[in-house]
């Protein structure tokens, strides 16, 4: 993706395109409330930039790259290695951009490197676990399905049900698979979830806990 804020110099837009700076939405440290690694203290790394456009995105604020300033991942390692060995890198969709950089980084500090990506774009980084979501708008792409360590999928409706097994049958047979609801339908489709899971046991639910704690 080439980067659009006219503000940025030909140089930064090189560093961006390498990976050498990402755009930077935030940075925070709080509780994964998702998947596998619920519950677990982690420090999140946000990137701006998403073309996937579900239309029921909570963070829609992070598509447009341009509206987020260009970062050395040094700046962005250095937070990082402060607060916690587990670091999510998510956004937005982070493989918009060559995350070999930022995790070459992170892992020469002994941290632990976790993607949440829709696998829309090529698979760069060096990963422990990849957190595979597709979704229907642009398909993953390239070699993370087999690479993929969790597949969650989101359920806005039963519709989804279907494509959630047809990406199921996609990944490997140690991916362990989710399927979460989507937040702002969660009271109509949480037993609907439920209910399937309990009839096809290789799915785990997958709850925002986070949101029902109030942590950010």
């Amino acid at each position: 993706m080439t980067y659009l804020c006219k503000m940025v110099t030909d140089e930064v837009m090189a560093l961006v395109d390498k990976g050498e700076m990402l755009p930077l939405m935030e940075e925070f440290y709080t509780i994964q409330g998702e998947g596998f690694h619920k519950g677990t203290a982690a420090y999140f790394i946000r990137v701006g930039g998403c073309d996937v456009g579900c239309h029921w995105c909570d963070v829609k604020e992070s598509w447009n790259a341009a509206t987020h300033p260009p970062t050395h991942i040094e700046h962005i390692v250095t937070n990082a290695a402060n607060y916690s060995n587990t670091i999510v890198v998510t956004g937005g969709e982070p493989l918009t951009w060559d995350m070999n950089p930022l995790t070459t980084a992170l892992k020469a500090k002994g941290l632990q490197t976790h993607i949440e990506t829709s696998g829309a774009y090529q698979l760069t980084g060096v990963w422990d676990w990849i957190c595979l979501s597709p979704k229907k708008n642009k398909l993953p792409s390239g070699i993370i399905y087999e690479k993929a360590d969790e597949l969650k999928m989101i359920v806005y409706n039963k519709h989804d049900l279907l494509f959630a097994e047809e990406q199921a049958a996609l990944v490997s047979e140690d991916c362990i698979c989710y399927l979460q609801p989507e937040w702002s339908v969660r009271d109509k489709v949480t037993p609907m979830i439920v209910d399937y899971v309990m009839q096809n046991p290789k799915w785990k639910v997958s709850l925002q806990t986070h949101k029902y704690l109030n942590i950010p």
